[in-house]
């Protein structure tokens, strides 16, 4: 995970990409999201579903919060600044590893958090599956811009993110206030 977080938000800024960027930002919040999940297994052995919730709002808070942010930069970045992302040889393999372990991890942490009744968990697996998606679309976008060297590719991958990271936040707060 520190890798993927790494290698996207260094080939992300290097080649002004913000579908690494967004992608390797929503890694960042995964991981934060894996150490909030290990201190709720640690700490909360008796299983409190109200400390659970509490923990799963603040990941969804952080997630809604990175919609807006990568959006505002992203559009200023496209029509006004006009910035064109450069390919990245480091953001495909980085996409192409995510696309390739993010379903493993999403199966056995649903399955975990299923079995010990954990919504942290599952919320958590709930993450590594939209990364997944997430992943096949930056993996698209960064092919398709390498293929064509088309710099707009970049941006329509930012926004399929930027759809999911929306998607995740919303069904994250859903199931943390219990709906």
């Amino acid at each position: 995970m520190f890798v993927e977080v790494a290698g996207a938000m260094w080939a992300g800024i290097a080649s002004a990409s913000f579908a690494l960027i967004a992608f390797g930002s929503d890694s960042i919040i995964e991981l934060s999201s894996a150490f909030v999940v290990l201190r709720h297994l640690r700490r909360d052995t008796a299983g409190s579903r109200e400390q659970g919730e509490r923990e799963a709002l603040f990941t969804s808070l952080l997630l809604f919060a990175l919609v807006p942010a990568i959006g505002i930069s992203s559009t200023v970045a496209f029509f006004v600044l006009r910035i064109q992302p450069d390919t990245s040889l480091l953001g495909v393999i980085v996409a192409a590893g995510a696309v390739l372990i993010m379903p493993y991890l999403w199966r056995e942490k649903r399955k975990i958090g299923q079995e010990t009744g954990c919504l942290p968990l599952s919320l958590d697996a709930l993450e590594s599956a939209t990364c997944f998606s997430m992943s096949v679309a930056l993996f698209a976008g960064l092919i398709l811009e390498y293929l064509f060297h088309v710099g707009w590719f970049d941006y329509l991958a930012t926004l399929v993110i930027l759809v999911f990271i929306a998607n995740e936040a919303r069904e994250s707060f859903s199931k943390a206030r219990g709906k």
